[in-house]
């Protein structure tokens, strides 16, 4: 048997509705990203560091865990909590421990307003954008990423409150 023969094709519904995701994955974060930059001087991806510091206990978290939660390297997160630290909106600490060493990013009181002024603006755009159009969809649509982010090794307990 071929290659050309083991191959599932996409038929014209799945190609069309594949399309679709793709342009909402291309295009979504970069509108939200302007919503945030007009609203509240602040990055998608740093917008997503300060709100997941503010859920966890002690609005702490190592900087693996956040670059995990990112799904971004060590490097371009330590680069996104520089920017955040530089504004007063977290602090950084060097700890050691069981023979090994490691920083942790801290969400300061002025993070946490910054994230409070800038959540309704942002949760609005979410809502006019994702939520509304999708209705009662919405939750069954979340459900569905979540099998597609195990499926592909992306734990998803990371992404909610602790």
């Amino acid at each position: 048997m071929s290659d050309e023969e083991q191959v599932r094709w996409l038929d014209e519904d799945e190609r069309h509705a594949w399309i679709n995701l793709a342009k909402i994955l291309l295009t979504l974060p970069g509108t939200l990203e302007s919503q945030l930059l007009r609203d509240a001087d602040l990055t998608l991806l740093g917008y997503m560091i300060l709100a997941r510091l503010s859920a966890v206990p002690g609005q702490s978290l190592r900087m693996s865990e956040i670059a995990e939660m990112a799904n971004g390297s060590l490097p371009r997160i330590s680069h996104a909590v520089a920017r955040l630290e530089d504004r007063g909106w977290v602090v950084r600490e060097v700890c050691t421990g069981q023979g090994r060493r490691f920083t942790t990013a801290t969400l300061t009181e002025a993070g946490l307003a910054h994230l409070t002024a800038s959540a309704p603006g942002h949760v609005e755009t979410v809502r006019r954008l994702v939520i509304d159009p999708l209705g009662e969809d919405f939750l069954r649509v979340g459900l569905a990423v979540e099998r597609v982010l195990e499926n592909m090794g992306v734990p998803t307990e990371i992404l909610k409150p602790r």
